[in-house]
């Protein structure tokens, strides 16, 4: 478990982890983003009930 856990460090600590992060930011302060990852988990979650 710890060695996976490293590879994720390690990745988010690339130039391509870093870039990505700065997307999922960018996507997650945008509203319209943020209302379709809303809708989607309340689907997911109305599924399981």
């Amino acid at each position: 478990m710890a060695g996976i856990i490293s590879r994720i460090k390690a990745f988010a600590r690339s130039p391509q982890g870093r870039r990505l992060t700065e997307q999922g930011r960018r996507a997650a302060a945008d509203p319209r983003r943020r209302a379709q990852a809303r809708q989607a988990l309340s689907r997911l979650r109305g599924r399981r009930h």
